[in-house]
């Protein structure tokens, strides 16, 4: 019985290379979820992460270490202030943005008659690009995605990312 016990209780345990990637994930000056969701945790300002959970180690440390990203715009106001910028909604009087200048994103509202231009963004930097993540710490992030999306608990080694 004893047996039985210990058994379930260890494979019950989530790995410790998991847990470090949960910690760094939801880091919450920096961390994915600060841009990302996964499961329904995060904020879902850029894409569901959950949908590259299935890949591999390497093809998910390619997109975490991908530098541009489409939807950034510099937005420019009239009064100078110019920040890199993600739509979120609009409507005929003003338009919204997540500030990625802050960390974690800030919503801002920003009065159409106070917009001077919106042009995409050539230096916005995805966060983890210039983040100095360790390979370990890329592949402790990597096990908890496929963890989160599929149950893995296969580790994933450091030289899996680089």
């Amino acid at each position: 019985m004893i047996w039985v016990v210990l058994l379930w209780w260890a494979q019950g345990t989530i790995p410790q290379q998991v847990q470090r990637g949960e910690s760094l994930f939801l880091e919450p000056s920096g961390g994915c979820a600060s841009c990302h969701s996964l499961k329904g945790r995060g904020t879902a300002i850029g894409p569901d992460l959950s949908v590259i959970g299935r890949l591999g180690p390497r093809a998910i440390v390619t997109g975490i270490r991908s530098s541009m990203t489409q939807y950034v715009q510099t937005v420019r106001l009239k009064s100078g202030e110019e920040f890199p910028g993600m739509p979120a909604a609009s409507d005929e009087s003003c338009l919204k943005f997540y500030d990625l200048s802050k960390t974690p994103p800030q919503l801002r509202r920003i009065e159409r008659s106070d917009l001077k231009t919106m042009v995409p963004q050539d230096s916005w930097k995805h966060p983890p690009a210039v983040g100095n993540y360790t390979s370990q710490q890329l592949a402790d992030i990597i096990a908890y995605i496929r963890y989160a999306v599929t149950g893995d608990t296969k580790p994933v080694d450091p030289s899996e990312v680089e």
